[in-house]
């Protein structure tokens, strides 16, 4: 069987699940964020992998891109539009953060101003040439480029989504060395600013993502490379360079799809996950598949390419609890990251975290910790809780398990706004837990929601890394055709249909995929005419589609209108399934007893500590106990029950 490696690089940590000749096998490393390929190379020797022994194929799931936005690290670009539209990211939708202040913050423009180049070509809202694009417009554009320096160049023009002759004469008269991002091919959708602002994104984070992948294709000159897209499905590494913004949730996405895989094997179809990392915790729906939205945002920018429908909020186990001005405690969204990381791991870090909150309380074991691989540092956990304990006139235990309900219901919040804020009752849901921290507060989670079931996978602390080697390769491509519905002959949209396809079977075919293996699943952006919001509807015929509208709307805003139907944009989903990865069967043994007992804070009775690997299937559990492994432990709370199914993962029910 080919070896698969697949590799999650977090802000703390950097995971990897390795399938060789059948067997799977991972390992958790310290990311190192200055040269993120740099922590990958460490954990293929980890692995025992020598980068020059044999063909392999990584599946990366990166956060180079994610990173770079969010720190405001990308390139130096240049906007390049139609006249009079220059300042459109700046002015974006005019949306304030503080609705009532009568001094805002100045927003710093995603653009300079300097760099911000106009052209006088102009199309028509049919798609028709008003006025051409001139030989001098082009020597100007060239000429502006080349003394501006920039390393990268997006290009957004009216109407491109219908012609995009313009843009690319544009695109071919660019300095050698210069990324050019198209908005004809980034998004061919309407909307100026959403559509500006991807495009813009996708030229700002290229060529760090380029370079990254370059550097790491050299380290591992024999391996394969494909990345992980916000969508949930894989890319090569060569075609992914060009579209960076499509990477922007690319490791949370794999988490999402090791949760799909999983939850369909254990016949788990409504799952409400949470993935509980060193720096942030990502929440999310899954309802057989994985949920995709249009409406996504990063460090406050519209992100309209599809990526799956989560919410992230800044509390993971690096997160650090201080007190605000008000003495009140306060946890996150800061983060003791990598490095120095939390106090506990010994690299100087001062700062009290969820990590030293969690050893201090005594669930996480300081000689279990990444199998032994880091010895947690109790003392320096104390000393880093001390001077919260004194201003705070509490015991140092009592502050701990203060910060971990803190944590615990900043989680819950942002379970209840992707759950309860929909109209969902998540009491009938599993609450699924991963990420390395995820397991040690999983039961409280699912108490507070008064959900009765729970689930940690086997790998639980890896999952995103594993979910690199299940998802399918895809690619979802989309195009604005606005008009009535019933204005749209089914010939048209059979084309428009087609065109769409053929491009995302020819991407997928230069990967080596046949096209009688890719899946391609038709839809349709609709809305009411005169409505500017669109709901998405599974194309079939104009009848059905337009009933099947009318019911989405009518559950999703309570009513329904005797209007016209607008189409939007039309949008084609293509994918090919992985070969299916089974795990490991546990052995037919005799049920493990515990390795040993310990008293926790705030529980009368002994706590009993179990060793992951050697829980057999069948095995029940009654809590309150510890359950460790290399990559994550969990911690199975008082009144809840644990049983182990065939393949390792822990089915957890209140009793």
């Amino acid at each position: 069987m080919k070896t698969i490696l697949g590799v999650d690089t977090g802000g703390t940590f950097t995971d990897f699940v390795l399938l060789k000749d059948g067997i799977i096998s991972s390992c958790k490393v310290l990311s190192s964020p200055a040269a993120p390929e740099q922590a990958i190379l460490h954990g293929i020797r980890e692995l025992g992998l020598h980068k020059d022994e044999f063909d392999y194929y990584i599946v990366h799931g990166s956060t180079v891109a994610t990173n770079a936005v969010l720190e405001g690290k990308g390139v130096d670009c240049a906007y390049i539009t139609n006249q009079g539209l220059a300042d459109v990211l700046t002015i974006g939708r005019q949306t304030r953060k503080q609705l009532y202040s009568l001094q805002p913050q100045p927003v710093r423009p995603p653009v300079a101003r300097n760099c911000c180049l106009e052209t006088s070509a102009r199309l028509a809202a049919d798609g028709s040439e008003r006025i051409s694009l001139s030989q001098a417009d082009l020597e100007y554009i060239h000429h502006k480029v080349k003394e501006l320096n920039v390393d990268a160049v997006a290009i957004n023009l009216l109407f491109s989504y219908l012609d995009d002759s313009h843009e690319k004469q544009i695109a071919r008269i660019m300095p050698g060395n210069v990324f050019v991002s198209r908005s004809s091919s980034v998004l061919p959708e309407y909307r100026e600013y959403e559509r500006g602002i991807t495009t813009w994104l996708n030229a700002y984070v290229g060529p760090l993502v380029q370079g990254y992948l370059e550097r790491l294709q050299d380290g591992v000159a024999n391996a394969k490379i494909a990345v992980m897209q916000s969508t949930g499905g894989t890319i090569e590494a060569r075609q992914a360079g060009h579209e960076a913004v499509r990477m922007l949730l690319s490791g949370p996405a794999g988490g999402l799809a090791a949760a799909r895989h999983i939850g369909a094997n254990c016949e788990t179809q409504q799952i409400l996950s949470f993935d509980m990392g060193g720096t942030s915790t990502d929440v999310a729906m899954i309802d057989g598949e994985i949920k995709l939205t249009n409406d996504g945002e990063i460090a406050g920018y519209p992100v309209a390419v599809p990526m799956v429908d989560m919410h992230t909020i800044g509390a993971g186990g690096g997160s650090i609890a201080s007190l605000d001005e008000g003495g009140v405690l306060q946890v996150g969204p800061k983060s003791a990251g990598a490095d120095p990381g939390p106090a506990c791991y010994g690299q100087g870090g001062r700062n009290i975290t969820v990590t030293d909150a969690n050893l201090i309380l005594g669930r996480l074991r300081a000689d279990a910790f990444l199998g032994g691989g880091i010895q947690l540092d109790l003392a320096a956990a104390l000393a880093a809780i001390k001077p919260l304990s004194l201003k705070m006139s509490m015991h140092e235990l009592e502050v701990a398990e203060g910060v971990i309900k803190i944590a615990n219901e900043h989680m819950s919040q942002a379970l209840r706004l992707i759950s309860v804020e929909r109209g969902i009752d998540p009491k009938n849901l599993t609450l699924m837990s991963f990420g390395g921290a995820g397991g040690l507060h999983v039961c409280a989670l699912a108490e507070s929601l008064q959900m009765k079931k729970a689930l940690v996978p086997m790998y639980a602390g890896v999952l995103s890394a594993l979910g690199m080697l299940v998802a399918p390769r895809s690619r979802q491509l989309s195009r604005s055709h606005i008009g009535l519905l019933s204005d749209m002959s089914e010939t048209f949209l059979e084309q428009a249909f087609s065109e769409l396809s053929q491009s995302g079977q020819d991407s997928l075919q230069q990967e080596g995929i046949r096209s009688s293996d890719i899946k391609i699943k038709r839809s349709v952006d609709l809305r009411y005419a005169g409505q500017s919001y669109c709901l998405n509807v599974a194309w079939s015929d104009h009848e059905t589609v337009q009933h099947n509208f009318h019911l989405q709307h009518q559950q999703r805003f309570g009513h329904r209108l005797d209007r016209a139907v607008e189409l939007v944009n039309v949008r084609v989903a293509l994918s090919c399934e992985q070969q299916g990865i089974q795990l490991q069967m546990l052995q037919d043994t005799a049920h493990t007893e515990p390795e040993t007992h310990i008293k926790l804070y705030g529980i009368e009775q002994d706590v009993s500590i179990y060793a992951r690997d050697k829980l057999t299937a069948g095995q029940i559990i009654t809590g309150p106990v510890l359950i460790t492994e290399t990559v994550s432990t969990t911690y199975v709370a008082t009144g809840w029950l644990c049983e182990v199914d065939a393949v390792g993962n822990l089915m957890l029910e209140s009793a």
